[in-house]
């Protein structure tokens, strides 16, 4: 009895357990629309890696790395990485404000029920994801990183 308990439990957690963000997983971003009303989909022939970073508008550390991420968006050649960012912020026009207020120009959009359950829920952030053209994750930070971690992330930019 205690054994088929045990089971159940287990079998009740997998699911949990499975969207954990790991490479190899794969993410399926589906439709977003940026903050700025415009659509963002991952080109339907792509063969670049994309970068995601989910994030929040009250998260200092995501404050570091929004500052990382626009210096490497605008040092790298155009069309070399899809760039998207998602907030998780429950109003979009304070992510909307934020990125105005902070003069960001790499595209964000809001979190979608779609991404949620592709994703899995979301433990900690800021979340740095590197998708290969795929969809399949290659590389996966939760938690701060360094801006020398951050400009190294060029190596997954593809020349045009």
């Amino acid at each position: 009895m205690k054994l088929l308990r045990h089971l159940i439990l287990c079998l009740a957690l997998l699911p949990t357990m499975a969207m954990a963000l790991t490479v190899g997983q794969t993410i399926e971003l589906g439709p977003l629309q940026t903050l700025n009303s415009t659509p963002y989909a991952i080109p339907v022939n792509n063969t670049k890696n994309t970068l995601i970073q989910v994030w929040a508008t009250w998260c200092p550390f995501c404050k570091k790395q929004n500052a990382y991420l626009e210096k490497l968006h605008k040092e790298l050649p155009p069309n070399s990485l899809n760039v998207i960012t998602i907030s998780i912020d429950k109003n979009p026009l304070l992510a909307k404000q934020y990125m105005e207020n902070n003069q960001y120009t790499f595209p964000a959009a809001m979190m979608t029920p779609e991404l949620q359950k592709s994703m899995g829920k979301v433990k900690g952030i800021p979340i740095l994801i590197i998708l290969d053209k795929n969809n399949k994750i290659i590389y996966r930070e939760i938690g701060e990183i360094f801006p020398e971690e951050y400009a190294d992330l060029k190596r997954f930019a593809k020349a045009p």
